[in-house]
């Protein structure tokens, strides 16, 4: 059949078989389809253009099967940014360009056993390709058909610019519908909750830990505490016993000064004494 559906989808399938080629096979294989189709489909087919080197190694890809999991990331990435996750955020991005990158080479790797050369720019695109499919919903039903003729750029603000990026059909995309407010609320007052739960049980440890330091330093001053006061008592008892003798020794010193003037007087009278007994016997010996 020629008409809507079916010629379309024959075009698709037709499309899909042409870009499973080689850049240099391809305009000679799309030639001899044309030639063999009749009416729409032969213009249909006719009207294909040759993908670039980046496209066709992008087209590679979705045949072996691998940008499933590129495409799981980008709706992992568009939640997080639903839920201004930041985190989160980060995380999945640096997983988003390893992801990428590695994609990349694997796709210059399968057009390079095709033996088709992947120069550095082509290289660029590749990435810049899986990069926009990664981003942009749009972008990435284009690239899943397989039948990419051209890279694609993603800039992040405006949508991926996909006219005359596919031969065929481009395919629709439904937009993923947003989720409820009431549900998008929801998590977000869960994470809140869950953060501030985070945040008590911090403070609860940061906080049972002081205490612990605490009571350390508590019993290690309640313990030299006790130990100085043993001393202080024991200081104090030896003050009590040396100002004991100090008394005692005041005291012999005092006995000392009364007996020492006692015997000074002694010596003084004995000195007179016998003072006056040399004179009587110088006397009596000068009368002789």
């Amino acid at each position: 059949m020629q008409n809507g559906r079916v010629a379309h989808d024959d075009l698709d399938d037709v499309a899909a078989q042409l870009y499973a080629l080689t850049p240099a096979e391809f305009t000679a294989a799309r030639n001899a389809r044309a030639a063999a189709a009749t009416g729409d489909l032969a213009r249909g087919i006719k009207a294909l253009r040759k993908p670039v080197v980046a496209a066709y190694a992008v087209d590679l890809l979705v045949q072996a099967g691998e940008l499933g999991e590129a495409l799981e990331l980008a709706a992992a990435l568009r939640e997080a940014q639903d839920d201004l996750d930041a985190a989160e955020l980060t995380r999945l991005g640096k997983q988003r360009r390893a992801l990428v990158a590695a994609l990349a080479r694997n796709a210059a790797d399968l057009a390079r056993d095709r033996g088709v050369a992947v120069s550095a720019a082509a290289a660029t695109e590749i990435e810049s390709t899986i990069d926009a499919a990664v981003r942009d919903p749009a972008a990435a039903a284009a690239v899943l058909t397989g039948r990419l003729v051209r890279p694609l750029t993603a800039t992040g603000i405006e949508p991926v610019d996909l006219d005359d990026a596919v031969g065929g059909s481009l395919p629709g995309v439904v937009a993923a519908a947003p989720p409820p407010r009431d549900d998008l609320a929801e998590r977000r007052a869960r994470r809140a909750a869950e953060k501030a739960l985070r945040e008590a049980e911090r403070l609860a440890s940061e906080a049972e830990r002081r205490l612990a330091r605490t009571d350390a330093t508590l019993a290690k001053a309640r313990e030299r505490a006790d130990h100085l006061a043993e001393r202080v008592a024991e200081l104090q008892a030896d003050l009590e016993r040396v100002q004991g003798d100090a008394l005692a020794a005041e005291s012999a010193v005092s006995d000392a000064e009364h007996e020492r003037a006692e015997a000074l007087a002694d010596a003084q009278n004995a000195r007179r004494g016998a003072d006056s007994a040399r004179g009587a016997v110088e006397a009596a010996s000068a009368r002789r």
